[in-house]
């Protein structure tokens, strides 16, 4: 059972936009469309609930926190149109997680505008999310020292290892520059 109590968190809702990916391909969050837009992090281990009780599209509400210097959300507990709830209660334990997957990672490049800096669950920048929709992802360190290159609005050309799957495109980035015509 996570420590925080979900009905005592502001409420957030939206429409999910964009599916997020880690770089094993797993659903760990979302974008909320509207006028702006906010990422929704979510802990791989509700990854598989995610993905079968969430669809683009869909209208959710999100119970959650906001760390500071990043508008996000680290979900806590999330309910769906249908009244779903998908509450993190922590990760299984040891011998109940689900075995790894070899990732089926390949070379990959991405290019276009950022339309949103993506950040970790402790509001750490950690990569940014492109207007066809690939996520750009890399380590805090990284990506703090190259934080110009993932503002929304900047155009970008990324090289690196990534996958792309029914929930969205994710690249691990090695390498990035700014798009030239």
């Amino acid at each position: 059972m996570h420590w925080i109590d979900p009905e005592s968190l502001p409420e957030v809702r939206g429409t999910v936009r964009n599916f997020l990916l880690n770089p094993e391909g797993d659903v760990d969050g979302f974008v909320l469309g509207g006028r702006t837009l906010r990422q929704v992090h979510v802990p791989p281990h509700l990854s598989r609930h995610l993905a079968r009780y969430v669809a683009l599209g869909d209208k959710i509400r999100i119970r959650g926190v906001k760390p500071r210097g990043a508008d996000m959300i680290a979900a806590i507990s999330l309910t769906t149109e249908s009244g779903k709830v998908i509450l993190d209660e922590g990760p299984p334990a040891k011998g109940d997680q689900p075995p790894k997957r070899a990732g089926a990672r390949r070379p990959m490049e991405a290019a276009g505008e950022v339309k949103l800096s993506l950040f970790g669950p402790k509001g750490e920048l950690r990569g940014a999310l492109l207007d066809d929709g690939t996520s750009l992802r890399m380590p805090p360190h990284a990506a703090t020292e190259l934080a110009s290159y993932l503002t929304p609005g900047a155009h970008v050309h990324a090289w690196g290892h990534g996958l792309k799957n029914k929930f969205g495109k994710t690249l691990e980035v090695d390498k990035i520059a700014e798009l030239v015509d």
